[in-house]
């Protein structure tokens, strides 16, 4: 029978979840979409939930116990009954539905609109034109992932777990033991006698094998594409996750650090003038980059594709271009923003913030190095140095299980977050893709939709890397048989995981961003860079 507590935890943590995604859609959303954009909204709100609910659901597993071989029926003391196998099935389909179908089409149906202006259809278009462009493109996508997804499950499906033979004598060379049955009364392990000298002669003349052999089996699709997005996933939590886990803790001590205080007259006229030569400058970059795209767009004799070197040359030109551009634009709202709270809004400025971003940013330090100690301690080495947060946590079941369980949800919710930090932190520095920042009543849905892609990658590999980093405490949980049995030793796939490749990448990545970070902590001021932009498009139109 299901824990009736357990089942008040779960029914209460959904809907915390989604009453959190519903007021980061209301609070943050851009004022051009208040009343627009319903499906996008809704697959956003839903997307923060499930990814919030699969990083949840490894403490909820590891309170539920269902792997413990008591919960076959006769030790069901520790057990807390809910189906965690289904719980997950359903994860591993939502997670790729939502990241290859509704973030997809909702994107396309968001930006739909702003293609068609741009090409001058949108005066005059029937209503569904912007569904039929989404399904356009969609279907494209479905069947470019579609292929990926058949090909990989079909050829490499199998795993081979390893096992070890062990022989023993015939139970009638064992020792006979009686058990008195209680009249009305369920079988329990307390009718056991302890342990004696005759098993101990019994373990003694088992003979094992010294060579390991294998079981080949093959996975259900749901658990292969379940490892499959989580190896996708891989690639973008080592990065992001590494370089958030450096930058959050920074971030929050540099905004106490950097908190507003009043300025005086001669600094109040300094930085008012630094911030209009500002200004001035991005105005002068955006009227050049207007007039570069209008000088291309009127050029019809340049041919232009995909296998015209200079061509693509000039595109990732223009790109690099536009990126820098924008970058510029964010820091100089960010710097105005904290004009303002040091001159108009200096009254109105709530001084607790910068103090709860100093506590929180003590913490996530403090969540940061222990993670740090736990990868290299327990995670990288063969044999474990030891267990380190495992005993932790094993400590507080002792007189508190709730603290043990609260504190895995914290340890990997804290990374769902880096990962997240991490994006936006690479993204301002190395311009290598756009910045999607979450601001209140400033973010507009392609940003919403492009972080609530991001989490969802990174969520199953959050959850792979906790399970195996709490394999001793989350021993008996149903995610920690699937992700250290069956994905470990997949073929292909569990090559990574075996070796622990992304975990050296994590650490790695995670140390080189410590340096970087220490020797530049600041996000660089966009007044030189748009200088540079400036000069460098007006050299180009000579």
């Amino acid at each position: 029978m299901a824990d009736v507590w357990l089942i008040c935890v779960t029914v209460v943590a959904f809907v915390i979840l989604t009453v959190v995604g519903f007021y980061l859609v209301v609070k943050y959303q851009h004022p051009d979409d208040k009343n627009d954009a319903y499906i996008p909204k809704l697959v956003v709100m839903f997307g923060f939930v499930l990814s919030g609910a699969t990083v949840l659901l490894l403490p909820l597993d590891v309170a539920n116990n269902e792997g413990y071989a008591g919960c076959d029926g006769f030790d069901t003391a520790i057990c807390g009954g809910l189906n965690m196998e289904l719980f997950w099935e359903i994860i591993y389909w939502l997670i790729p539905i939502w990241i290859f179908i509704l973030i997809p089409v909702s994107t396309f149906y968001y930006e739909a609109d702003d293609g068609m202006i741009m090409a001058g259809t949108s005066v005059g278009a029937k209503p569904n034109s912007r569904i039929k462009e989404a399904i356009k493109y969609e279907l494209f996508v479905v069947v470019i992932f579609g292929l990926i997804f058949a090909l990989t499950y079909l050829f490499l499906n199998e795993t081979a777990i390893p096992v070890r033979e062990v022989m023993g004598p015939v139970f009638s060379e064992g020792p006979t033991y009686t058990i008195t049955p209680v009249p009305d009364a369920a079988f329990s392990t307390s009718q056991l006698e302890p342990m004696g000298d005759q098993d101990t002669v019994v373990l003694e003349v088992n003979s094992v094998n010294e060579t390991l052999g294998t079981i080949k089996l093959g996975v259900n699709p749901s658990v292969f594409y379940a490892g499959l997005m989580a190896w996708m996933g891989w690639f973008l939590f080592a990065l992001f996750g590494a370089i958030g886990m450096a930058a959050l803790p920074l971030d929050l001590i540099l905004a106490f650090v950097d908190r507003p205080r009043h300025m005086d007259a001669v600094e109040f006229a300094e930085a008012q003038v630094l911030l209009r030569d500002r200004v001035n400058e991005l105005v002068t970059v955006g009227e050049l980059i207007k007039l570069e795209k209008d000088e291309k767009a009127q050029q019809e004799g340049v041919k232009r594709g995909r296998f015209n070197r200079e061509a693509r040359k000039a595109a990732a030109e223009e790109k690099k271009t536009l990126l820098q551009f924008k970058q510029a634009v964010y820091l100089l709202e960010e710097d105005a923003e904290d004009f303002a709270n040091c001159t108009d809004n200096y009254k109105n400025y709530n001084p607790l913030i910068p103090i709860g971003c100093l506590i929180l940013g003590i913490c996530a330090f403090i969540v940061s190095l222990f993670w740090v100690l736990h990868i290299i301690l327990y995670v990288l080495p063969k044999d474990p140095v030891t267990p380190f947060l495992n005993s932790y946590f094993q400590w507080f079941d002792k007189w508190f299980p709730l603290f043990g369980v609260l504190s895995v949800a914290i340890f990997s919710f804290y990374l769902l977050i880096c990962a997240l930090k991490g994006c936006f932190k690479f993204g301002l520095r190395f311009l290598f893709f756009q910045v999607h920042p979450m601001k209140l009543n400033k973010t507009y849905m392609s940003s919403f939709l492009f972080n609530t892609g991001l989490v969802l990658l990174c969520a199953l590999p959050v959850v792979q890397f906790s399970a195996s980093a709490f394999q001793d405490y989350a021993r008996y949980t149903t995610i920690s048989q699937v992700v250290n049995v069956q994905l470990k030793y997949l073929r292909f796939f569990g090559w990574f995981w075996r070796n622990k490749v992304f975990e050296y990448a994590l650490l790695c990545i995670m140390l080189l961003t410590c340096i970087y970070l220490g020797c530049r902590p600041r996000d660089s001021s966009s007044g030189t860079n748009s200088l540079n932009l400036r000069d460098r498009l007006r050299s180009k139109r000579g």
